[in-house]
Order: structure tokens, then sequence, then C-alpha cells
């Protein structure tokens, strides 16, 4: 948490707040918040936020240099950044506020922004548990980061042929969803949700699944992954978007987090269990 769509829903409230803007200064307050591989956050002022855009669970910020007729733009050298690659993880939050706003007790970087019409601004990246990072890449950075080089497709632009491929071996079919090298994004909420809509057992093995199977979990992945997203994702701990707000796609869970509740679909109660090490919750009479 947050998955794919809270991670899309922050992108597209972010986006307003910080595309065309030119980063002005830069602060880290956590050193561990900075990925390994990253460039030091000091390479970024001067460069200009372009765009964002989701990978997975990933928020991209999109740079470029600024005008060469700008001091803070001319002669941008190749090894600086071209994306700042965000995981939120389990509590990072990306939060706009006002110029020399001050961090909180759990900002863990800032970036100080301007605005093409001249307005300043802060981007905080705020993170309880502070699992998050930050990776200001170039493209040789991002073929050297493992996760990246293996992430799977995205669901929501994959057909049945390609689901069908990504889907091989004896385990769990809810363990093969949480993988992000098979379908990037996926989470314990919206794998417990899919599988359900999809009438599948979570602990069945991948390659017991017929192709009638994969093609209803690929459509049940799709459908709620874009439900969520229409009601701005889940909040059930710290989500919020880009403008502080929650989700509301909890209201609508069929089975994650009510193990011992009626089934919506039978009435009967709905079981627990571990699968990947992941709490979860199912149907047995609805999922087969």
């Amino acid at each position: 948490m947050p998955e794919l769509p809270e991670v899309e829903t922050v992108v597209r409230t972010l986006a307003p707040h910080v595309t065309g803007c030119r980063i002005t200064g830069t602060e880290v307050l956590r050193a561990s918040a900075v990925h390994p591989l990253s460039l030091p956050l000091t390479t970024l002022p001067g460069l200009r936020i372009t765009g964002a855009r989701r990978r997975g669970k990933l928020v991209l910020l999109e740079l470029a240099p600024g005008s060469r007729s700008s001091p803070e733009g001319a002669a941008v050298a190749a090894t600086r950044p071209s994306l700042l690659a965000v995981h939120l993880r389990m509590t990072g939050r990306l939060l706009p506020r006002p110029a020399g706003s001050a961090p909180g007790a759990h900002t863990r970087w800032i970036l100080d922004l301007r605005a093409p019409d001249g307005a300043e601004r802060r981007l905080f990246f705020d993170d309880t548990r502070a699992f998050g990072t930050v990776l200001a890449a170039t493209p040789a950075l991002l073929d050297r980061w493992r996760f990246w080089r293996e992430l799977g497709p995205e669901p929501l632009e994959l057909d049945a042929a390609g689901f069908d491929r990504r889907l091989r071996g004896r385990r769990a079919i809810k363990a093969a969803l949480l993988d992000q090298r098979v379908v990037a994004g996926i989470g314990n909420i919206y794998a417990d949700e899919a599988l359900h809509r999809a009438g599948i057992d979570p602990r069945r093995p991948v390659a017991e699944l017929g192709s009638g199977e994969r093609r209803a979990l690929l459509a049940a992945l799709k459908a709620v992954l874009l439900l969520s997203i229409a009601q701005c994702g889940s909040s059930i701990r710290d989500y919020r978007d880009a403008d502080g707000n929650a989700g509301a796609f909890q209201n609508s869970f069929a089975v994650y987090g009510r193990g011992g509740q009626p089934c919506a679909g039978c009435g009967r109660p709905l079981a627990r269990c571990r699968v990947a090490g992941r709490a979860t919750v199912f149907c047995p009479a609805c999922q087969r």
C-alpha cells in the first residue's frame, strides 16, 4: 500500500502542482530516503519537471534542462538526471506546500520549485515508516536498477495472450499476482479483490488455471483497478492523494479485510489464510 490505483491518483493530482516547475533547491532530511543508486539530489536544481506519470507503484517525474537562455538551464551535463523515481512504499506521501513551509516530523526530503508564472512552492516527501525512496536517475542508472529492469507489464495494458504468458509455474496464483515481475502495481488489496471477482481460490497453483479462468482473472483485475481509480483509490491508513484527499474504494471491498464477515455473493462467512506470507481473505464457496 499504496498500489496501482493509489499511485495513479497521486500522479493525477500531483501533476498540476509540479508540471512546468523549475527545481531551485533541494534538502535531504533523511539520507536513507535516497536510493543507493541515485545521483545526489543536489544535481536537480536548474532542471524542469516536464511531466508526471506512473510505472507500477512508482511515481515518475520527468526532468529536462531549462532554457539555454537561463543560467540555471545552460550546459546541463549528461550526468544530470532525466527522471525522478519515487517509491512510496507503505506510507510515503508527496505533498505540495507553499513557499517557506517548514518540514514536519516525518518529512524526508524537499524540492523547492518555481512555477512558470514565477510563483514559488515546495514539494515534501513525508514517510512515517521511512521505507520509501527516491532515485534521481539517468537512463544508464535506470538500467542498473534491478527492480526497474525486471518490472512486469502494466495490467491495464495486457491482453489475454500476454497475461497467459506471464503465468507460469506451480506457485499459488495470488503469489504470482503479487510478484512485480509478473505484472506491475498489484498488491494485497487488488489481488484479493480480483480473485474474488473472478471466482478463483487464491491458493490454487497457477498451472491449474484454465484459459477461461485466466481470461476471467485478467478482466477482473482490470475491472477492480479501473473502479478503484475512479474512486481515487483505497484509504485504509495513511494514504492520501497530493491534494490531501482520501480515496473511497475501501467502501466497495468485497473481501479485503473482511475475514469472518458474510460474502456479498453467497452470504457465507469469508475465510482467512496466508498466501506468500500475506494475509488473504476469500470465499470458500464462491472461489473454487
